[in-house]
């Protein structure tokens, strides 16, 4: 067992126990605007097809109906994680939209036939709601990363949107989420601060399950798992050159930056990716006359409702 599947399982023996099997066997409807939002399957992950102005709107819609969900942000490591884990996949299939952080996952709609609208990093749907935020006039909550990042972070948003409302900031304590006060702190904060949006900066899987999990219970209307995104906007980590994030090349980045915490992830762990579309690609395409662009014009009407 990897390190990373035991501290999911970790992760279940909150409260009693038995969590990832009920998030496995929970049901969630998904909001009017996601069901209108057509998407492709991408080694057993949906990915919403996209585009950033389409996911504010969708976002801001969300907080206007005041009905809580989150986003998630699939990237190679979560492709397979999901393949996995069905806790975690059941996290993931509990988002209001689902939308593609890795280019690898790029290449792979394209390759499937089913070619996403591009890549929507944690990172930049960071500045780009708080940006949307400010303009019309909500708030936003920052969860997550090392004690003093999120006010850090904080700073730097308030510095590019000045009329952008921050309506807390909090650094969870390592191990959280395994405390039953500790989560009902989170909760009550939230319940005080009252955000329109929350930021989730927990890195994965904790914080798609921690979302999936709480973000009813907190009655915020949208969370964005975000991963270490605070870190980069508050400048306590450098973000790979924008060559690099074109390439798809930005997990090379962060592997050298970090190469003790990050090799086994991205040499061994996240390889199940290309084995898995492999797989997938072989499935759909076996088929005599079955190619990419047969796939697209037999999903076309599907896609353009």
């Amino acid at each position: 067992m990897s390190p990373r599947t035991a501290a999911l399982k970790d992760f279940s023996l909150k409260r009693g126990g038995g969590e990832c099997d009920r998030l496995q066997n929970r049901t969630t409807a998904p909001a009017p605007a996601a069901q209108r939002r057509p998407s492709a399957d991408i080694c057993g992950v949906k990915v919403n097809i996209i585009s950033l102005n389409g996911l504010l709107d969708d976002a801001m819609a969300r907080v206007e109906q005041r009905s809580p969900g989150y986003i998630v942000t699939p990237n190679v490591d979560h492709v397979c994680l999901c393949a996995k884990d069905p806790g975690f996949k059941s996290a993931y299939d509990g988002a209001f939209l689902s939308v593609p952080d890795g280019v690898p996952l790029l290449w792979g709609g394209r390759l499937l036939g089913t070619p996403l609208a591009g890549r929507l990093n944690g990172t930049d749907l960071v500045y780009a709601i708080c940006e949307r935020a400010a303009t019309e006039g909500r708030s936003v909550f920052l969860l997550g990363a090392a004690e003093g990042i999120p006010g850090q972070a904080a700073e730097r948003l308030r510095s590019l949107y000045p009329e952008l409302r921050i309506a807390g900031t909090h650094s969870p304590p390592m191990g959280f989420e395994k405390s039953a006060a500790d989560n009902a702190k989170i909760i009550a904060l939230l319940h005080a601060a009252k955000p329109d949006l929350c930021f989730v900066a927990l890195g994965s899987p904790k914080q798609e399950i921690w979302m999936s999990q709480y973000s009813e219970e907190s009655l915020v209307p949208l969370m964005v798992g975000i991963g270490a995104s605070l870190d980069f906007i508050a400048g306590n980590k450098r973000r790979a050159p924008r060559v690099f994030q074109k390439a798809g090349l930005e997990w090379f980045w962060r592997l050298c930056t970090e190469p003790r915490r990050l090799w086994r992830r991205y040499l061994v762990d996240d390889m199940l990716f290309f084995v898995l579309l492999a797989r997938q690609y072989m499935e759909r395409f076996s088929a005599p006359g079955r190619t990419p662009d047969a796939v697209v014009e037999l999903e076309g009407d599907d896609t353009a409702r």
